[in-house]
């Protein structure tokens, strides 16, 4: 898993059906002191996140889509948490 910040949404008239019912976040990778690392992830809202909250991304494939209980398809990221707080020691 890796922490992430929602900057964003995407927006799609035509998409697969697994996407159906789930909004799509654009979540910017964050460094261990809070910083965006210039990677980011298109995931696939699990929790109700929205543009600035801190999250947690399961980016993984096999694993991101065994959460939707799916073996195939076009899913790499998903939301799994949104972050209260986090410090690194």
């Amino acid at each position: 898993m890796k922490v992430a910040r929602v900057s964003g949404t995407v927006v799609s008239t035509i998409n697969h059906p697994l996407f159906d019912g789930h909004q799509l976040l654009i979540c910017d990778y964050l460094d261990d002191s809070g910083d965006a690392t210039g990677d980011y992830a298109i995931a696939v809202d699990l929790v109700g996140a929205g543009a600035g909250e801190d999250v947690l991304v399961l980016d993984e494939g096999t694993s991101a889509r065994q959460t939707l209980d799916v073996d195939t398809g076009p899913i790499r990221a998903v939301v799994v948490a949104i972050i209260d707080y986090w410090e690194r020691d």
